[in-house]
């Protein structure tokens, strides 16, 4: 039996959630991308919680977005969520790809969120 692109992705992920894990000063930095947007969140994982988020679909986002394609709103979703994590002291994460190829929109947020001032 033939294996889908969901299962090969959740079957990657696994294995690379092996390795990494968050913290609150290092918190982890995971991205999920959907055919319509892109969602990225900042996880505490010895806790549980997540600390921050942003998605191409937040309000305030939604508007510098209009007009642009997927890749470019990765990008504003990228600066965006580095903003924030500045503002609230995160200044270093580990970069979690989800399972996805690191390419495309995965590899435009990640490099517009280390050009805002995010390190990982």
């Amino acid at each position: 039996m033939a294996i889908t692109k969901l299962q090969r992705r959740v079957k990657i992920k696994r294995r690379i959630r092996e390795i990494i894990e968050g913290s609150a000063q290092r918190p982890r930095m995971s991205v999920f991308r959907s055919n319509k947007g892109i969602y990225v969140q900042l996880i505490d994982d010895l806790n549980g919680t997540t600390l921050l988020s942003a998605s191409s679909i937040d309000k305030e986002i939604v508007q510098l977005c209009t007009g642009k394609t997927k890749t470019e709103q990765a990008s504003v979703v990228g600066e965006t969520i580095a903003k924030k994590a500045i503002d609230k002291g995160i200044n270093t994460v580990v970069f979690d790809r989800n399972g996805y190829l690191y390419h495309g929109r995965i590899k435009t947020l990640a490099e517009s969120a280390r050009n805002a001032g995010l390190k990982f």
